[in-house]
């Protein structure tokens, strides 16, 4: 009987099944999106939402906020539907349990995949509860509407809140097909309005992962090894030990997808004296079984051999070697793009307490809930549901918090000394140990006809496997995602003989998903290979990208992006602007970099960014997001990659491993094409067409071509 009070309405909701329930109490009512079967994961959300008796309503939100948002999209989508202000809806973050479905916040996809089933659920919700007053009443549900967590009577201008009629309306059957507003009638979806979490975050009133502190908690420092994977010899903590609030020195593990590694911990009573402990800990090393391919020159030097085989195919239309070798003018070149530190604000921290009765609770700030249970309790050796995740903000990411190794790293100290243990990495842990964006290369091939017009085109990236490192996929195949990303279907161009195809080059160096991921690599060298064969060709690199897609929504983009940057003006002597487009996460970008010769260099003075995401939630959040894309862009194409040299990184800190600064930051302006089309994402498609758009500029300014990044902005002579 209990069960039934606790869950009395199940019904198939499109793919996905909205479901109200009662409490034993007979009091909360509980509406919950639930998978009906495999066929929903799809959809990659079960979040709940519950209507408390005093008319409070709280969205367990299933994705966690990085700064991308989601504590302000996701209850957006809810309160369109629900007709509720957006202050009305209190947000909880789910814990990782596998009745919330995808969790993980990465790849762009909150909005995407939240965007109909969420509405869906607000939408069913209004229904039931409009349907709930109106027999109350007596009176026909024609004549009773919802606004603002209320249900009121138009003759009467009587009103009921959601909470006192919530226990009737979980009662009624669940509409099948929820009547949902359409994109005219939205007041919330698709407007401005200020981020209610920003004072918060700005007032310091916010609580990060690296502020949370439990009872009974010890702290805990890391030295990880420069060379990675080099094993302890022995430690010496005889003056570490003197200092007052260090309790005690131990080696430990740093467990990551593909191999482990030896580290050394320092556990103390405070933070500071655990990191005063560790300038004076000394740790022998053995770093002779350190592997060859954790020096960049080595897998950089590996994967320009590979660029003169033959890959495995992933794509092929047409029949590119016969057009290629039939072409007016051919064209051949490396493009090459360095590994990448995510280098997030908040350092990597988490809280474990693993307990003596089997059992663990982390606070953590981490991409996805469902994904640290599941590393948790392979780890442990224990089962989920003896696992509490608490998931705090997450003070930037990038990607690096969905690869759990730190959080691992403080299970592994927790278990041995029996307390909760706070670990924080310093900026030197972060920036030395990785993961990194992976560094890859592409030889690029082309060719063009008598009349001007390219032909044959293949886009051949070389590097090493997200897939294949982390995920143990197997690597005799290509890699679908580079492969896919890159493919005709994808970015449109309709090129005769289009071929993609890849190898794959391992390094023991870590990588991980980087913002926009391959696309940040690859986005530079297809757009500025094209630029190459457009330049050859003898054409203007705006009108020729036109002539080749017939897309619709690519060309409202481009077109859009020539009128807004006035591509056609006749700029000063010394000026030059350069463009590139980019389709990635659902989203298509395009920008236009204006640079002006300075001194041996040059410097960027304008950034004009298009992108058409489909629809979205709040137009000052996608330009907030583009933004964010354009620093990180324009970064990693003129700063300093990572690299290694005999096993070590190379950059420790910020001092050397450099970020942009304010006073190079450029002129942005940002439009948004409305198209109406499905939700793309926001994140990450802005980044791709940042450095191919930048180096296009270069080479129109001073005809210099770059294939290679990082390059120097200020030797370009």
């Amino acid at each position: 009987m209990s069960n039934r009070r606790d869950f009395i309405k199940t019904l198939g909701l499109s793919s996905a099944g909205l479901m109200m329930g009662l409490s034993a109490s007979s009091k909360p009512t509980v509406i919950h999106l639930n998978g009906a079967g495999p066929s929903a994961l799809a959809l990659e959300i079960n979040p709940f939402i519950v209507i408390e008796p005093n008319g409070k309503i709280i969205l367990i939100n299933p994705r966690p906020d990085m700064g991308q948002g989601s504590t302000q999209a996701v209850p957006s989508l809810l309160a369109e539907e629900l007709e509720v202000r957006l202050d009305q809806v209190t947000i909880w973050q789910s814990d990782g349990k596998g009745k919330y479905g995808d969790q993980t916040s990465g790849g762009s996809s909150s909005v995407r995949a939240l965007w109909k089933p969420i509405r869906q659920a607000g939408a069913a919700a209004r229904e039931m509860l409009v349907k709930a007053a109106a027999q109350r009443w007596s009176v026909p549900e024609s004549e009773c509407y919802a606004k603002e967590a209320k249900v009121f009577h138009r003759p009467s201008g009587k009103s009921l809140t959601y909470g006192e009629v919530a226990d009737e309306a979980s009662k009624f059957e669940v509409p099948k097909n929820p009547a949902l507003k359409e994109a005219k009638d939205f007041k919330i979806v698709g407007k401005y309005a200020p981020r209610l979490d920003v004072p918060a975050r700005v007032t310091g009133k916010a609580v990060f992962g690296i502020d949370v502190e439990v009872p009974g908690m010890v702290y805990a420092v890391m030295i990880h090894n420069p060379h990675i994977f080099g094993k302890v010899v022995s430690i010496d903590d005889t003056e570490a030990l003197k200092i007052k609030g260090v309790q005690k020195v131990l080696k430990c593990e740093r467990p990551m997808p593909h191999r482990t590694a030896e580290a050394v911990a320092i556990i103390a009573d405070n933070y500071w004296a655990a990191l005063s402990a560790k300038k004076v800990v000394k740790v022998h090393w053995d770093n002779g079984t350190v592997p060859h391919t954790l020096t960049t020159d080595a897998y950089f030097k590996k994967c320009a051999e590979a660029a003169t085989k033959e890959g495995l195919k992933g794509e092929e239309s047409g029949d590119f070697a016969a057009a290629f070798a039939g072409a007016a003018k051919k064209l051949e070149a490396l493009y090459e793009t360095p590994f990448l530190a995510h280098a997030p604000m908040e350092p990597e921290n988490a809280i474990a307490h693993v307990k003596e009765d089997g059992t663990a609770e982390v606070w953590a700030p981490i991409q996805g809930p469902d994904w640290a249970l599941r590393d948790l309790a392979g780890y442990l050796k224990i089962k989920p549901e003896q696992i509490k995740i608490n998931v705090a903000l997450l003070g930037g990411a990038f990607g690096r918090k969905a690869y759990h190794d730190f959080l691992l790293e403080a299970c592994f100290l927790s278990k041995e000394v029996k307390k909760p243990v706070k670990l924080v990495w310093t900026r030197e842990d972060d920036i030395t140990q990785g993961p990194y964006r992976p560094g890859m290369m592409a030889r690029m091939q082309g060719g063009v006809d008598e009349k001007g017009n390219i032909v044959a085109y293949h886009h051949h990236p070389i590097g090493e496997s997200i897939q294949f490192q982390v995920f143990k996929a197997p690597n005799d195949k290509p890699d679908d995602w580079i492969c896919g990303e890159l493919s005709q279907k994808e970015q449109k161009y309709t090129i005769p003989a289009f071929k993609v195809s890849f190898t794959h080059v391992d390094t023991e160096i870590p990588i991980v998903w980087w913002r926009s991921v391959y696309a940040s690599n690859f986005g530079f060298s297809q757009e500025g290979f094209l630029d190459e064969l457009i330049h050859s060709a003898g054409k203007d690199p705006l009108k020729a990208r036109l002539e080749m897609i017939t897309d619709e929504r690519f060309k409202k983009v481009l077109e859009t992006l020539g009128e807004k940057a006035k591509w056609g003006e006749k700029l000063p002597a010394g000026h030059g602007k350069g463009i590139a487009v980019f389709k990635s996460f659902g989203s298509i970008s395009a920008c236009c970099i204006t640079v002006a010769k300075h001194g041996a260099g040059v410097k960027v003075e304008k950034v004009v960014s298009v992108i058409d995401c489909g629809h979205y939630v709040n137009p000052d959040n996608v330009k907030a997001q583009t933004e964010g894309n354009i620093v990180m862009g324009i970064t990693a194409a003129v700063k300093k990659g990572v690299t290694f040299t005999h096993g070590q990184a190379d950059h420790t800190n910020f001092h050397q491993y450099h970020v942009m600064r304010f006073n190079e930051m450029p002129a942005v302006e940002i439009h948004i094409v409305e198209s109406g089309a499905e939700p793309g994402g926001v994140g990450e498609p802005g980044l791709p067409p940042i450095a191919p758009a930048l180096a296009n500029a270069v080479f129109a300014a001073t005809g210099k071509r770059i294939r290679k990044l990082p390059f120097d902005l200020n030797t370009l002579a």
